[in-house]
């Protein structure tokens, strides 16, 4: 395998593969707030936060760890601000304890906060301006969940990238040359020494969050809806497991996981029901983290035209790389793996994102759905047509159309559903 090809697989992985605690929006708010704080250098009076309307569609529903049941920007802000570890970044909060409640609580009703829709045309932004004792900071966040690209104090610029507009994910990695066939080419020949400490962290990270989920009654309970009521098939238990782990993380669980893409639910979605398969197929460790590496490049490779936010539910990317995983375990190469991508396109492209929030769960089940029926057509022999729907020529060509259709064609989608969202706040 080419040298640069190689490397720019790896380099996805360990730019994509982070550990986070809590949905990744407003994990991002906390970041950002946590941030400003400690670059004005004492506790603020007053916080000023601008979001686009993609941030505050994945915050409003969504519980923020630690703070006991609390929700929304506000909320994120003030616990990172209270108690946030900026030197944690994803992980801010992750030493938010019961103790820092009173503390959080008192600091929203004393402290003057404002949240508006920014004013940019970029998809990702978060800015928190603070203020206290004639001083200000500001901390802007554009593109991707840890791309800081200003830091001020008293309007002295400490840190100003000029790449201020829209990107879609961390720019190390030639992402024009992450294809299915390279994927494939790269899961074959991987160093172990490369892919086990990020792979076999995500396995552990996700792993207990949805053991957690299927232990206690978090949110809608999905995951453990299914297994009480579908039974206990590797099938069934597959999408349960993925579905847990949402259940838990959407509704105020500590433990953190292993994102993909900027999410946790698109990590969760594309590990965990490769790690059941590989489980119920007693396959050697090995190969289920070169079946998982399989799943999780093609999320990122999906999810790179796609970009970071938009009305396209990212879990059905991540349910298209879990079933082009679990194909991998079965013995599958390029056109059967292909095949079984394009199948799962077909299926369900059209699930569309209202926010993180409990139903993400059942949406992370859906798309496992699919990724495992086009996975079992491919296995049987089974396609949809070229040029049926979305379909192109070649899996490539398919995967571009879906990117076209959830970056352009979706956008005023997303608006709408932002601007209802909006509204049924008021």
């Amino acid at each position: 395998m080419k040298d640069i090809v190689y490397q720019s697989c790896l380099t996805a992985l360990k730019e994509e593969l982070l550990p986070a605690m809590g949905c990744t929006e407003p994990i991002a708010v906390a970041y950002a707030a946590a941030l400003a704080r400690k670059t004005l250098g004492f506790t603020p009076e007053k916080v000023k936060i601008a979001v686009s309307g993609n941030i505050l569609k994945n915050v409003k529903g969504v519980v923020v760890p630690g703070t006991g049941g609390l929700k929304g920007v506000t909320s994120a802000a003030a616990a990172g601000i209270v108690a946030g570890r900026e030197d944690k970044i994803l992980e801010v909060i992750s030493s938010v304890t019961e103790k820092d409640l009173p503390a959080i609580y008192a600091y929203i009703k004393s402290t003057e906060f404002s949240v508006e829709q920014s004013r940019s045309d970029c998809i990702f932004d978060i800015s928190v301006e603070v203020s206290a004792a004639g001083h200000s900071a500001l901390v802007r966040i554009t593109g991707h969940h840890t791309n800081v690209v200003r830091i001020s104090r008293d309007g002295e610029d400490i840190l100003k990238k000029d790449d201020e507009g829209e990107t879609t994910a961390p720019q190390g990695a030639d992402r024009s040359l992450i294809t299915v066939e390279n994927i494939l080419e790269f899961a074959d020949c991987a160093k172990m020494s490369d892919v086990e400490p990020l792979i076999g962290r995500q396995i552990e990270y996700n792993t207990a969050i949805s053991d957690e989920g299927l232990k206690n009654d978090y949110g809608a309970r999905v995951g453990k809806i299914l297994l009480k009521s579908f039974g206990n098939s590797v099938y069934n238990r597959a999408k349960a497991r993925a579905a847990a782990g949402s259940d838990a993380r959407m509704n105020g669980c500590s433990l953190p996981v292993v994102i993909v893409s900027g999410s946790g639910n698109q990590g969760m979605t594309a590990s965990l029901p490769v790690i059941t398969f590989a489980e119920h197929l007693g396959v050697s460790r090995e190969k289920m983290i070169r079946a998982i590496a399989v799943s999780d490049l093609v999320t990122i490779h999906l999810k790179s035209g796609i970009g970071r936010l938009s009305a396209y539910c990212g879990a059905v990317s991540a349910g298209c790389g879990a079933g082009a995983g679990i194909c991998y375990l079965y013995g599958g190469g390029l056109k059967e793996i292909s095949c079984a991508i394009a199948n799962a396109l077909a299926i369900n492209s059209g699930l569309f994102c209202d926010g993180a929030k409990a139903s993400c769960a059942a949406k992370i089940a859906s798309s496992v759905e699919a990724g495992l029926i086009g996975m079992e057509m491919s296995r049987n022999g089974s396609s949809f047509p070229c040029g049926d729907g979305i379909l192109g020529d070649c899996v490539e060509e398919t995967i571009a159309n879906v990117g076209d259709i959830a970056r352009n064609g979706m956008r005023q989608t997303d608006k709408e559903i932002i601007r209802l969202m909006i509204q049924s706040c008021k």
